[in-house]
């Protein structure tokens, strides 16, 4: 009977392996890295090397090009890849997994996959100052600790909120290679407090999920309206601190409680409302990268 069971387990696995492989496994990992979110990491380099270079020809290098190719798609696989194979159980129960993601479908191809991002995440340290390492080696620590036990901060409340803060540390690491110094404290602690927010919006939408599996988040312990005052604090508080670095991030920032604030009262769902944040982002990041732009080249400069 042991044989039999092992013997339909080896066929399982097999034929997970052969589904997973080819074209089908290269269409799973791309919806593994999330599509959707790969500025979310690509985005803050863009930003940090804009914002750290002192001349318009310093915005392309071999350096910053490798950067933000590794933080847009490879970057993703590796942070999304140890988030499902360690919430494989859970997903079961989480209805974002039926269209817009996947579920965990482990194969040798998508781990080894996985484990390869990993690796070039550490070969970023060949080509990158010693000034950019700690938060080359923080998001690489906190992509892998964020999920994976035993400190899995996704499922401690307010950690997995504070830990959501890799997401800038590729934006930290892109300015501190560029500019060879350290990024503002302000602007550091404004996008760790922005991304904070960002998590934990996230998460109401997983609030009935996440309780059914057992796991506790910021979200199900605050439940949905603390969750959304929660996050115009933490967005608020971003806002201030950009604005310590120039008035005008802070009230671009300022979008950003705002939204919270129409979401709670409005009558559109959080649900919806979570797959509008790429497109935010993306007008909000692009403006930014615009701003630092014009710091080395002024906007009348570029006029006719």
């Amino acid at each position: 009977m042991t044989e039999a069971v092992s013997d339909q387990h080896r066929s399982s696995t097999d034929e997970r392996e052969r589904s997973a492989g080819g074209g089908e496994g290269l269409r799973y990992l791309l919806v593994l890295s999330r599509p959707r979110f790969w500025l979310y990491l690509a985005g803050p380099v863009a930003v940090g090397v804009t914002y750290g270079i002192g001349d318009v020809s310093e915005l392309f290098t071999p350096v910053t090009v490798a950067l933000a190719a590794y933080f847009l798609v490879p970057a993703n696989v590796f942070l999304y890849g140890v988030n499902d194979v360690f919430d494989a159980d859970i997903d079961e129960l989480n209805p974002k997994k039926e269209e817009r993601e996947a579920r965990w479908r482990g194969s040798r191809l998508v781990v080894a996959a996985v484990v390869a991002a990993g690796a070039l995440g550490v070969a970023t340290f060949a080509i990158t100052p010693r000034v950019a390492w700690p938060y080359l080696a923080g998001f690489l620590l906190l992509s892998v600790g964020y999920s994976a036990p035993p400190a899995r901060f996704k499922t401690k409340p307010f950690l997995d909120s504070l830990s959501n803060g890799l997401y800038v540390l590729p934006g930290a690491a892109a300015y501190a290679t560029v500019a060879g110094s350290h990024p503002p404290v302000a602007a550091l602690a404004g996008a760790w407090l922005w991304t904070m927010g960002m998590h934990t919006f996230s998460a109401i939408p997983d609030i009935e999920p996440d309780r059914a599996a057992g796991i506790d988040t910021t979200a199900t312990v605050l439940g949905e309206a603390r969750t959304y005052a929660y996050c115009f604090a933490v967005w608020a508080a971003a806002a201030v601190a950009f604005a310590l670095v120039d008035p005008r991030l802070g009230a671009l920032l300022g979008v950003y409680p705002v939204f919270v604030a129409w979401v709670s009262r409005a009558s559109v769902s959080v649900d919806r409302a979570y797959w509008w944040f790429p497109a935010l982002n993306t007008v909000v990041g692009t403006l930014l990268s615009m701003g630092g732009l014009w710091r080395v080249y002024p906007l009348w400069e570029a006029l006719p």
